[in-house]
């Protein structure tokens, strides 16, 4: 869905957006095709009669930026090697597993371009999938001599799945608060990045002050991301995205710009905007973008999010300079460039 027309810069932005985080990856690309390899390889541990679900499951290739934050945290804390590698392919296969869960809690007919496994195989199956990604991710997890490194990994899986059942327990509830909305994204979105960052800089048995740095600074990102990831969900182009738009609140999940909608509304106004939420039918949900767009509640989403950014940045101050910190910089400015469309 396309609430309303973007701008050109936008859509420019947009088209430029793959390119510029191929060339900010460029320095752990090697590494990164390997990690790809061992991704897709995943279905071969399962019995022949799921492997091509999970075949299919794994090679729907995104921008694998969270694999990439374990291999650049690592490599800006004295280099990556075969336990970054592994780290990166089980954060990924978390990720893959949660998004599997989200299309079928939102309804997802498109993820990447291609068909959703709940459009292709029905919830039911899917849900199964994104169970077994799950379980294989963490058995994969055992592999690490420092049981911490493990239980790290394990406690931001448990953490992705408490934001989505307290995300979920909250749809249509007009009484959640801004600080609400970040404690679900953290946990739901943001914890994966601290644990890629995090558990990146750690591997290499760096100072606990740097590691909590770098688990900082990809909380700080992963949040943004996710403020990020709504305003796109509310105000972006699905075939620029190349997923389902619009479900937010279809599915009555209030995100930042409409919470500050919502907030910056006298008594009368808040009412109709609380009713149009309620009967969500694709008039109201237009409206509501509209509105949110007029208003500079998707603006000061945007602002918010680009903030939250400038403080996971200043995390990386603690690193030595290396090409390394400047790459994890870089995607911070990257993010920052392209939600800037949004608080224009």
């Amino acid at each position: 869905m396309n609430y309303f027309t973007k701008p050109l810069s936008a859509v420019r932005q947009n088209l430029g957006a793959v390119a510029e985080i191929k060339q900010i990856f460029a320095l752990i690309q090697p590494e990164m095709d390997e990690v790809e390899a061992t991704v897709l390889r995943q279905a071969d541990a399962f019995d022949p009669a799921v492997r091509g679900y999970v075949a299919y499951a794994c090679a729907t290739s995104g921008k694998r930026l969270r694999p990439a934050l374990a291999l650049l945290a690592g490599g800006a804390t004295g280099g990556s090697g075969e336990t970054h590698r592994l780290l990166a392919v089980i954060i990924e296969l978390i990720h893959l597993a949660t998004l599997i869960h989200d299309d079928v809690l939102d309804g997802a007919e498109k993820r990447r371009d291609q068909p959703t496994a709940n459009v292709r195989w029905g919830n039911h199956l899917s849900v199964l999938l994104g169970d077994c990604l799950f379980a294989h991710a963490l058995d994969l997890a055992t592999n690490f001599e420092d049981a911490e490194i493990s239980r790290t990994i394990a406690r931001a899986a448990t953490a992705v799945c408490t934001g989505e059942i307290l995300q979920t327990q909250r749809r249509f509830d007009l009484n959640l608060s801004t600080p609400d909305y970040y404690r679900i994204i953290e946990m739901k979105t943001a914890a994966l990045f601290a644990a890629a960052a995090g558990v990146g800089a750690a591997l290499n048995k760096t100072r606990p002050e740097v590691a909590g740095a770098l688990r900082n600074y990809g909380l700080k990102v992963g949040t943004a991301y996710q403020v990020y990831d709504d305003l796109l969900d509310l105000a972006g182009d699905e075939a620029a995205a190349g997923k389902t738009l619009g479900t937010d609140l279809r599915k009555g999940k209030l995100t930042l710009p409409i919470l500050n909608l919502l907030g910056a509304s006298a008594n009368g106004q808040r009412e109709a905007l609380t009713q149009a939420i309620l009967r969500g039918s694709e008039d109201d949900l237009l409206a509501l973008a509209e509105r949110a767009r007029h208003t500079g509640a998707l603006a000061a989403a945007a602002q918010a999010g680009r903030g939250v950014i400038a403080e996971g940045l200043a995390e990386l101050e603690v690193l030595a300079p290396s090409p390394y910190r400047d790459a994890l910089a870089q995607v911070g400015q990257r993010l920052d460039g392209t939600m800037a469309q949004y608080a224009e």
